[in-house]
């Protein structure tokens, strides 16, 4: 049935042509009157087809579409948790927005609530706000584009240079993946130089290696990781700094001294300091880890530096109160172990058929007063390959790194060594213990006969020698020297004030008339020639320069 007009068009009706009814209009116009309408189309014939042609094109390009959507309500907000009701269907770690804009994280699944951690403030969040799902799972920008910034625990940039910038700033990687599986991993093999004498050559590491540094509060920790990051120039070795509860002031500190070395050009560095909610403190190894194992799986290597674990368990703790998760050891929640273990074991080096990359992991620990067989540190000295033991007692006898060879170990060892460094270590850990032993034995104020005090002697130079000041790292083919000629006695008639003085004259002399034999072993080539050649190298620089 025709919808007619109750009169004819007039000037009431051209109006009509500027509003949006005009097609419905058109639709329903009886066959008398569209002449009429055409008649006045013409009058206005620009106004008009504008208008028309600009009503259809919004019409053709306007479509429904339904859209479904989790929705919960907060029940309960304080301290950085929020408990939401309702959300089914929300996923674990799936991120959660609240009305003022404010991100959640979904991190305790209950049967009837859902326990939300709050990545940010919770002054404007109160109880009955709405609270919708997002459907995605937390992750973070990752690629080169980060290199040489400093970044939050979720990857957004706090140093003032601006947006992420580069092909691969929109790159993102979920937070928490699975670790590599064991047919895709590949044996720990190929050395990750620290440039610390007392580690290379004692407690080797290997890229894919997972090795704890553990030990009292303000004796070195942070220097042993801030070194192998310094050491990596060059080595084409990719480098995450995570910062884990530390002051502001000693990031800054971190930071700027990558920037002195030239070190921040190929490293991240991840801050959630000590005044940010745990939940950033929470995220911030997992964030980390992502980044560097977007570099392994790209098939190149990435060091990863979490400073410290100690800090994070704290934080972990402390939100697992919040969201009422019964407490057991030391009010730890019962998965804490596995906190830590799935996060340590997703670093490996891959087999070739997946690239052939690596991430190796550094992680800190701090004791108190020396306790290692405290519930942290015993987890981890059991999830990683070995650890990196600094005393207060090695520390206060000027003696840096302090580290403890007795209770130092990497379960990798020689595998881990080139062939130069492994030849002139073999025997160096057994020597250092010897050597400790009889500094105790000789306490008693027994008389000792020559061999014993050569001994003693030689082993207080192969400790003067394993002795670096900070901040500089020091080359294999350096190493590979000086541990040699302290081994082989060619230190022994040094003063212990002098040897320093004597590694550093020795190593110049080399660089200048002997260059090709430092090349040799930097390559971790070792054979008798080259031992012969180093042998003559070293009585030539006695006669001929320490003497003078």
């Amino acid at each position: 049935m025709r919808r007619k007009l109750s009169k004819p068009v007039n000037e009431s009706t051209k109006s009509l042509l500027h509003t949006t009814d005009l097609l419905d209009l058109i639709a329903h116009l009886g066959e008398e009157h569209r002449y009429q309408l055409r008649q006045v189309e013409l009058a206005h014939n620009l106004e008009t087809e504008y208008h028309v042609s600009a009503l259809r094109g919004m019409i053709d390009q306007y479509h429904y579409r339904l859209s479904a959507q989790s929705v919960g309500s907060v029940r309960q907000v304080g301290d950085g948790v929020a408990i939401v009701s309702g959300l089914r269907g929300v996923m674990a770690d799936e991120l959660v927005l609240f009305p003022d804009g404010t991100l959640g994280l979904a991190l305790d699944l209950g049967y009837d609530y859902v326990g939300c951690v709050l990545l940010g403030a919770d002054e404007n969040i109160y109880a009955g706000d709405i609270v919708k799902g997002t459907g995605r799972v937390i992750d973070v920008p990752v690629g080169e584009p980060l290199l040489g910034r400093v970044v939050n625990a979720l990857g957004q940039p706090i140093d003032n240079l601006g947006p992420l910038e580069g092909p691969e700033k929109t790159a993102r990687r979920p937070m928490d993946c699975r670790a590599a599986t064991f047919i895709q991993r590949a044996p720990v093999s190929e050395p990750l130089q620290t440039g610390i004498k007392a580690i290379d050559s004692v407690i080797p590491l290997g890229r894919g290696q997972r090795e704890l540094i553990i030990g009292d509060r303000q004796i070195g920790k942070t220097a042993i990781a801030v070194d192998a990051v310094i050491n990596q120039r060059d080595q084409s070795v990719y480098c995450i700094y995570v910062c884990i509860g530390q002051k502001m002031s000693t990031v800054a500190q971190i930071v700027e001294t990558f920037r002195q070395h030239e070190a921040l050009d190929y490293t991240t560095v991840v801050v959630a300091s000590a005044e940010e909610p745990p939940s950033m403190a929470y995220l911030a190894p997992y964030a980390g880890c992502a980044m560097a194992e977007a570099f392994m799986y790209a098939g190149r290597h990435a060091l990863i530096v979490y400073d410290d674990l100690s800090k994070h368990a704290i934080a972990y703790r402390q939100l697992s109160l919040l969201l009422q998760r019964p407490a057991g050891r030391e009010a730890y929640p019962g998965d804490v172990f596995y906190l830590h273990s799935r996060l340590l074991e997703r670093s490996a080096r891959l087999s070739a058929a997946y690239g052939g990359g690596s991430m190796t992991a550094l992680p800190i620990v701090e004791t108190q007063a020396g306790n290692i067989a405290a519930y942290i540190p015993t987890n981890l000295i059991s999830i990683t390959d070995g650890q990196i033991y600094l005393t207060t007692q090695l520390f206060n006898q000027n003696i840096r790194p302090a580290i403890d060879v007795g209770l130092s170990v990497s379960r990798v060892g020689g595998a881990a060594q080139n062939s130069a460094m492994r030849a002139v270590s073999r025997h160096l850990a057994l020597d250092i213990a010897q050597f400790l032993e009889l500094q105790i034995f000789s306490r008693f104020g027994t008389e000792l006969d020559k061999s014993t005090r050569e001994q003693l002697a030689r082993g207080e130079r192969v400790r003067a020698i394993l002795t670096q000041p900070q901040y500089e790292p020091m080359p294999v083919a350096h190493q590979v020297v000086v541990i040699y000629a302290a081994g082989q006695g060619y230190l022994d008639d040094v003063p212990i004030e002098e040897v320093y003085r004597f590694e550093t004259l020795l190593l110049g002399f080399l660089q200048r008339q002997y260059s090709g034999l430092l090349a040799e072993f930097s390559t971790g080539h070792w054979n008798p020639n080259l031992e012969a050649d180093l042998q003559s190298a070293l009585v030539r620089f006695k006669e001929y320069v320490w003497r003078r």
